[in-house]
């Protein structure tokens, strides 16, 4: 049967509950029954709702659900003793703090006063050690918030709010009298007044303005009359003016802007085909990025960057520091800007302070009228359209020129027309310089074909035959046959010493001169790679 886990006394008790169960299991042993006289089957688990036997209680409680034989009395209440001291030596001790001389903590978690000469040196002044203690809170100790609080730290809340008391009573004494004292000197001396309650309700209103100096965390305290919580007494600090709506009731419809209750933010405009002269709240992101808002972004920003680049700078250690050197650098920005602006304007000139520019520039059409025949001709209105002027510089003719550059275009290059000179910055020579550069053009012509006349064929050189070096051997080549076969020797001597290197000699015998036997031998004993009988060759 599945019951409750029970916590026994000794083995002894938990073996003989398993031997009981067993012997049930078995039949061995009368059946276990229920509240009702019911039998209880060892194979369906059993959960609580009833009590256990061993429990002795004549009907189900939640008292079987908890660890009753555990005593918690108490350990909830302990706390560590503040302050305590336990002994208080005359000398330093080895090991102890070298700044107080205190056994119980080193001198990285000394509390005192760091010393100019500690007491290890000085060995006066040994400050008592700590007393250390080490407790376990059971369930509901770890959890009580007020476990260790000290009531007596309370004491300067209760003695501020007993001033205020006595500070609003001394205040209301002295208005009475001074309201008091007014009325007699203004009824010559009469005794009773008829608008007592009149002034009794002026100095309610006057409450709020009590001992105002220490109210520093809202600028505004108003007294709290006909609340809904009761109570007509205390004052309360307004958060927000209460007339003004919420913002999720600005627009009940499901699909509006979304509102987030954990920060009360409304990002977008809860009613955006509103006239907006007739709303006052268009969204949270309207205000951050206007007004002052910006900003403040913006002299976020230049810290960030200036400190990335190397400045000592830093927003929430030194803002106005940072705020000093963001103005420093906006002035100096638009000094630049102005700076580079008159340079632009002194090298190309300022389009804006010029004439203004001509209607048919800009619109392209004039309201003159030109009505024309059949056959295209002008009848009435202007007889001769005139093309306007581009912005830019049209028939201005420099050095001499009676054309502009580019009217005249020859052997892929672009001239003048009236001197047809290739050169842009060249001066106008006119029609005598047109026939000089084609005098001196002939003039050119005849020379180079006088002198391919006058040159001679040139001698034919008799080539050398290189057959030593090259790769194709002349078929008039003539070898000596004896020279041919002791290249051929001292070629297979060098391949054998090639491949024993043992028996390679220190002194190696270097030349030039390559002769064509050698040469011939070389190629003879050369492996041709691509040959596909190489393998076969001895």
């Amino acid at each position: 049967m599945a019951t409750a886990s029970v916590a026994f006394k000794s083995r002894e008790d938990h073996r003989k509950q398993l031997e009981l169960e067993e012997a049930r299991k078995a039949g061995l042993a009368p059946a276990e029954v229920d509240e009702d006289g019911k039998e209880i089957n060892p194979h369906i688990p059993q959960y609580m709702s009833s009590a256990p036997w061993y429990l002795k209680s004549e009907k189900p409680s939640l008292k079987h659900q908890k660890n009753w034989k555990v005593d918690s009395v108490g350990r909830k209440k302990i706390w560590y003793d503040r302050g305590a001291k336990i002994h208080q030596a005359e000398k330093y001790r080895k090991g102890a703090c070298k700044n107080c001389g205190a056994m119980t903590h080193d001198v990285k978690a000394c509390m005192d006063r760091p010393r100019k000469i500690g007491a290890k040196y000085t060995n006066m002044y040994i400050a008592p050690d700590e007393k250390i203690e080490s407790f376990e809170l059971d369930y509901d100790g770890k959890r009580d918030r007020w476990n260790g609080y000290d009531p007596s730290s309370y004491r300067h809340v209760v003695a501020s709010y007993e001033a205020k008391d006595e500070a609003r009573k001394k205040y209301l004494k002295e208005q009475k009298l001074k309201k008091l004292e007014e009325k007699l000197n203004k009824n010559g001396g009469d005794g009773a007044t008829s608008d007592g309650e009149e002034e009794d309700d002026e100095l309610r209103v006057d409450e709020a303005k009590v001992d105002e100096s220490k109210q520093t965390d809202f600028a505004k305290v108003e007294k709290r009359v006909r609340t809904t919580g009761g109570g007509s007494t205390g004052t309360v600090r307004n958060l927000r003016i209460r007339e003004d709506p919420a913002k999720y009731l600005l627009n009940l419809d499901l699909n509006s802007a979304h509102y987030d209750p954990k920060t009360r933010s409304m990002r977008e405009d809860p009613l955006p085909d509103a006239d907006p002269n007739d709303k006052f709240y268009l969204g949270d992101n309207h205000y951050r990025n206007s007004g002052q808002a910006l900003d403040f972004k913006q002299l976020n920003v230049h810290s960030w960057e200036a400190f990335d680049k190397g400045q000592d700078m830093h927003m929430q250690a030194a803002p106005s520091q940072a705020e000093l050197l963001y103005r420093n650098f906006k002035a100096g920005k638009d000094k630049l800007k102005s700076q580079t602006k008159q340079t632009i304007m002194e090298k190309y000139g300022d389009a804006a302070t010029r004439d203004e520019i001509p209607m048919e520039l800009l619109l392209g059409q004039s309201e003159r009228q030109v009505e024309y025949d059949r056959a295209g001709r002008v009848i009435k209105g202007q007889e001769m359209v005139i093309i306007p002027k581009s912005k830019y510089e049209e028939d201005v003719h420099t050095n001499n020129h009676t054309s502009v550059w580019g009217s005249w275009w020859k052997d892929h290059q672009w001239g003048y027309k009236c001197c047809q000179q290739t050169i842009r910055n060249s001066y106008c020579t006119g029609s005598a310089g047109i026939e000089a550069a084609e005098a001196s053009l002939d003039l050119m012509k005849a020379n180079i074909a006088r002198k391919e006349a006058s040159e001679e064929s040139p001698k034919k050189v008799e080539e050398k035959r290189m057959a030593s070096w090259g790769t194709d051997t002349p078929e008039d080549l003539e070898l000596n046959e004896e020279a041919l076969a002791n290249a051929l020797r001292k070629e297979d001597l060098s391949r054998k010493e090639e491949k024993n290197e043992r028996k390679r000699k220190y002194n190696v015998e270097y030349t030039n001169d390559v002769t064509p036997e050698e040469m011939e031998a070389y190629r003879m004993k050369r492996v041709h790679h691509e040959d596909p009988m190489k393998d076969f060759l001895g």
